[in-house]
């Protein structure tokens, strides 16, 4: 049988099984006083009533008042650190009153403190904090997510947090796709000397990516090339040791700093490189030229009271693929909502609202390799998608500061 969604004022999408570029990222398919029809999880139909088909029409057995909301589809969040134990906000209160990410950094904070913490807490309670997450998330329009390790900076450690990815997927509402992010950091066991730094890099080569794998924990593996963290020698090697044993790569590049890691990413064909506050010009060529996506997190800007955000109108005026998520992490950006991002990403890094719907949605999907699946509201795809209490999408960043969804679809089921 088969759903028909009436009475909705608008669709928003971007269309296509691939990712958007340039001026095509505005170029959104809108459709006014439109139906949906979904049969088998899966969008079968879009458009007017009149048009559809006989036999599609003869399978409509239950139909749904969308009483006037906007649809859009599902979110997809890109980047989250969501399997982490303990919060930072005594950190984030340091902040307010002056001190630096850095200086609480070497004061024992940031990643250090929530590898404490994680590593304490016990696979079942890491699972149970991801689906909390994850609840929030899809409250807010997010169907599919990228889910990151690395907070365990140990062979155990890693895979706790990997396979309570695996557990909470069993019950979450959002789709979550898996990334092992073993090269967040330097455990504090390995930073007394450079000896210790190179021990544990070939842990994560030698140990955590073998076991990783083998145990099928992980779609992606992740590195942070930065100043004071690894270095573009140390990532290119975790990557490409993760790509032989069959694991995507990813890439946190030019955060703080420009150290050329977008031209790395863009040279080794990661599937995205994120954050990119530093990027040099050299390094948005490259990603323009390539099948890398600029994944962009205005949240973390936000949150940490920076006025240096990713350079995104640069990145889509030269030609690079632009997605954007939230970077939900205890010390960084500790939110789960994508409608906030989206906002930060009109208002703080001038995107359109077409360009911030697309990279939320089509383009985050293509980051994260299943835009063939997901990512836009048309006939074929997985039946995910939003509705809005608005009565067009530009009310996504227009009413600001409240959540308007008001109901959550993934793979044809009613989930907020």
């Amino acid at each position: 049988m088969a759903l028909l969604i009436r009475n909705l004022s608008q669709i928003a999408t971007p269309l296509g099984r691939g990712p958007l570029r340039g001026g095509a990222m505005r170029a959104l398919a809108v459709f006014d006083r439109p139906v949906i029809v979904i049969r088998d999880s899966r969008f079968a139909f879009v458009g007017r009533e009149a048009d559809i088909d006989a036999d599609l029409r003869a399978a409509i057995g239950d139909d749904f008042d969308a009483r006037g909301a906007t649809a859009v589809p599902g979110f997809i969040d890109s980047h989250t650190h969501i399997p982490f134990a303990g919060y930072r906000e005594t950190e984030f209160n340091r902040r307010l009153q002056g001190e630096t990410y850095e200086q609480i950094a070497a004061s024992g904070g940031g990643i250090a403190s929530s590898v404490h913490a994680t590593r304490r807490a016990s696979q079942e309670e890491l699972a149970g904090n991801i689906l909390a997450r994850a609840r929030t998330m899809a409250r807010y329009g997010t169907t599919t997510a990228e889910a990151k390790s690395g907070y365990g900076l140990s062979v155990e450690g890693e895979l706790k947090q990997l396979r309570a990815i695996r557990d909470a997927s069993q019950l979450s509402p959002v789709r979550l796709i898996p990334t092992c992010l073993a090269a967040h950091d330097f455990p504090p066991e390995s930073r007394s000397s450079a000896a210790a730094r190179r021990g544990y890099v070939s842990t994560i080569i030698g140990e955590i990516l073998p076991a990783v794998s083998e145990e099928k924990l992980a779609v992606f593996c992740d590195v942070f090339v930065e100043r004071g963290a690894f270095s573009n020698a140390e990532g290119d090697a975790v990557l490409r040791a993760g790509a032989a044993l069959g694991l995507v790569p990813r890439m946190h590049a030019d955060e703080l700093s420009d150290t050329g890691g977008a031209l790395l990413a863009a040279s080794l064909g990661c599937a995205s490189a994120d954050h990119l506050m530093q990027i040099s010009d050299a390094g948005i060529a490259a990603l323009a030229a390539s099948d890398t996506v600029a994944n962009l997190l205005p949240a973390t800007s936000f949150f940490l009271m920076s006025e240096r955000y990713a350079p995104a109108r640069q990145l889509i005026d030269a030609g690079a693929i632009v997605s954007l998520s939230t970077d939900c992490n205890p010390g960084t950006s500790m939110t789960e909502s994508m409608p906030m991002v989206m906002q930060l990403a009109t208002l703080q890094m001038k995107m359109t609202v077409e360009e911030s719907l697309t990279a939320a949605t089509l383009n985050g999907a293509a980051s994260l390799q299943v835009a063939h699946e997901t990512g836009s509201i048309e006939s074929g795809k997985r039946a995910d998608l939003v509705l809005l209490d608005a009565p067009n999408y530009l009310h996504l960043v227009y009413h600001f500061g409240v959540n308007l969804v008001v109901k959550v679809m993934r793979d044809g089921a009613w989930m907020v």
